[in-house]
C-alpha cells in the first residue's frame, strides 16, 4: 500500500464520517419529533376545564387526575429525551473514536511499510567462506556448508549476470552432470537456504524465480562480494 493509496482512503473515512455524522444528526431531530408531546395533552386538559360544566365532585377529581397525569407524562417525555440524546451522542462519540483509530490504522500501515522497504533493501551482501557466514548489510547470518555452496554459486551466477536452473543450480553445487540432476532438487536447496536466512521478506527479495529462465540474487552486482 503507498502513501498515495492511503491518503485515498484517508479521504474516504472522511467522507464517511461526514456522512455518518450527518445520519446521526437527522436519526436524532426524526427521533425527537417522533416523540409526543406533552404540551398537548396539557392544553386539552386545560380547555376541558375551561369549557366544561363541572356539576360533581367525581368530575372534578377525574380532572385533576388528568391534570397531574400530563405533569407527569411531561416529566416523563423530558426524561425519555435526555437519555435518547444521551444514547446518540455516545453512539456518534464511539463512532468518532472507531473512525479515528481507522485513520490511524491507516497511516501507521503506510509507515510500516516504509520502514520495511528501507530496512528490508539490500545495500551490501557479502560472504565469508572462512566461516560459512553472509553479511546482508548490518546483519550476520550462520549458514550450513550446503546453504553456503547454494549462496555461492548463486551469487557468481548474478556477477555473470546469468539465471540458474534448479537442475543446473543442483548440478554446480553437488558437481553431478546436469542430465543426472533434478529441477526439484535445486528448488529444495533454494527453500533450504531460505528457511535458514529466516526473514521471510529478506529471502523473498534477495531469491527471486523467473518462470521460464531459473533463479538469481535479486541484489545488484555492484553490492556483492566474497571473502
Amino acid at each position: 500500500m503507498s502513501f498515495s493509496s492511503v491518503t485515498r482512503s484517508t479521504l474516504l473515512v472522511k467522507r464517511l464520517a461526514l456522512l455518518l455524522t450527518a445520519t446521526v444528526v437527522v436519526l436524532f431531530a426524526w427521533v425527537l419529533l417522533r416523540l409526543p408531546d406533552p404540551a398537548v395533552f396539557n392544553a386539552n386538559v386545560e380547555r376541558i376545564f375551561i369549557e366544561t360544566d363541572l356539576s360533581s365532585q367525581a368530575e372534578i377529581k377525574l380532572l385533576e387526575v388528568l391534570a397531574s397525569s400530563g405533569s407527569l407524562f411531561e416529566e416523563s417525555m423530558g426524561l425519555y429525551t435526555q437519555i435518547i440524546s444521551a444514547l446518540l451522542l455516545l453512539c456518534f462519540a464511539l463512532l468518532l473514536v472507531a473512525l479515528g483509530l481507522l485513520i490511524l490504522n491507516l497511516d501507521l500501515r503506510a509507515r510500516n511499510r516504509e520502514v520495511e522497504a528501507r530496512t528490508l533493501s539490500v545495500n551490501n551482501l557479502r560472504l565469508n567462506r572462512a566461516e560459512n557466514i553472509v553479511e546482508i548489510n548490518d546483519q550476520r547470518i550462520k549458514l550450513t556448508a550446503s546453504n553456503f555452496d547454494t549462496l555461492s554459486v548463486l551469487l557468481e551466477a548474478r556477477l555473470d549476470e546469468e539465471y540458474l536452473s534448479g537442475a543446473s543450480l543442483e548440478a554446480i553445487v553437488s558437481g553431478k552432470p546436469e542430465s543426472q540432476c533434478e529441477e526439484a532438487a535445486g528448488a529444495v536447496r533454494i527453500k533450504r537456504l531460505r528457511d535458514q536466512l529466516g526473514n521471510q521478506l529478506i529471502s523473498e527479495l534477495l531469491l527471486r524465480h523467473v518462470s521460464g529462465r531459473g533463479y538469481r540474487l535479486d541484489v545488484p552486482a555492484d553490492r556483492l562480494g566474497i571473502d
